[in-house]
Parts: structure tokens; sequence; C-alpha cells
């Protein structure tokens, strides 16, 4: 499919897929929807803490290299398992610039290492932030109690519709320990329902800009 960089409401860039009319991120502000909905409303519920997290949906990178520059804030220390069937490639990932977008440029070489760094090997990106990837379809995350808190950020429903039900949301339930929090940008009705059919506690949050509401969900 045709990918094309472009640039959203905020001045930072994403990824377009003109086949799908879709972008890996907000259209009206990529940086601002990823601090919004994973680190304001998922991250900054730890403090002083270990925590282990799990990204559907690796991506640009940009919510791994966010966590990496926001966890010393909250004195955590992070292993962070980033789940992606289809990589983005080292040139996409320059050209995005986040780096620079977010006052970050000290970090190019941890941006850049976490793009390069193999697939399937953890790796210690600072003394407090462990980063394993993992290149395979979100159905085959089988982890059981692991993490604390999901990011889920998988392409929309419009476009992949298979990624949003009971089948794979309970399988994040899973996966997450006691009283672990799944965060994602998604509102619908349907995403919700699933969510709370496979034992969720489920609220609905104010949305990043664009969107009015964004769903957050607890494993009680």
């Amino acid at each position: 499919m045709k990918r094309r960089i472009i640039t959203t409401g905020d001045g930072s860039k994403t990824i377009h897929i003109e086949d799908w009319n879709e972008q890996y991120h907000s259209k009206h502000g990529a940086i601002q929807e990823a601090y919004h909905v994973f680190i304001d409303y998922g991250l900054r519920l730890f403090k002083k803490d270990h925590v282990h997290i799990l990204e559907i949906g690796f991506g640009t990178g940009l919510n791994a290299f966010i966590t990496f520059l926001e966890a010393p804030k909250k004195e955590l220390k992070v292993d962070y398992v980033g789940v992606e069937a289809f990589p983005v490639s080292m040139d996409e990932a320059n050209e995005l610039d986040y780096c620079t977008q977010l006052n970050a440029d000290d970090h190019q070489k941890v941006f850049a290492k976490m793009h390069q760094s193999p697939w399937e090997e953890r790796l210690l990106i600072s003394e407090d932030f462990s980063l394993l990837k993992q290149k395979k379809d979100f159905y085959e995350v089988n982890e059981a109690d692991l993490f604390n808190l999901i990011y889920f950020d998988a392409f929309g429903a419009r476009v992949q519709p298979e990624l949003w039900t009971e089948e794979l949301f309970e399988k994040m339930f899973k996966a997450l320990k006691k009283e672990g929090v799944l965060v994602t940008y998604a509102a619908k009705g349907s995403v919700r329902r699933a969510l709370q059919t496979v034992g969720f506690t489920v609220e609905r949050l104010p949305g990043p800009p664009g969107k009015r509401e964004m769903l957050r969900a607890i494993k009680k």
C-alpha cells in the first residue's frame, strides 16, 4: 500500500496510508494525541514503580520514545514490549523527525536504536528502560498476568475491524496483571461493549484534539 509522510495539526508528522485514507496518528496532532491518550491517561497513573508496558501497534515508535522521555519524571523503571506486524522503515522514521519536534535532539541515538534494534531481542535502552520488539500478529500475544499497562494503538475499526473484537480484547485482559490498565484513542460503542464483555471496567474520558472521547479500561 502506498504510504507518505504528512504533517498533522500540531506540526508533528505521521504516515498516511492512501489506500485506506488512514493515518498512524491523529491528523489533528500526532504528538498531542500520543501524550493525551497514552501518557496523560496511562503512564501518569504510575509513580516510583517498575512498569511493564505492552504496545499494540509499535508503528513509528513515537509512543515508546515519549514513554522513554517521560518515565524518569515519575521515577519509573520500564520494561516495554512493542508488537508490530509491518515495521516502519528507518528512512520513514528519520523523516518523521520526532526528536526535533519533542526537543529531544540529544536522544537521536536512542530513537534510532529503537528502530534499528533486532526483533525478538530485549535491548537495554538505558539503565531504567528496556525494549523488546516483537514482529507478529496481535492475535499471537499470549502472555498472562504480565503487564501493568497496555497502549492499544491499532489502526481504527473502520479499516481493520478485526483488531477491535472480543477475541483480541480477551487476550489483552489475560495479559494484564490485576488492576492493570488499557488505554486507547478509540471511543466507539462497539469497542466499549467488547471491552466490558471480556471483563474490563471501562470509563469514557475526554479525547485528544479532534476527538470528543477516548476509553480507558481496568482489569479489576
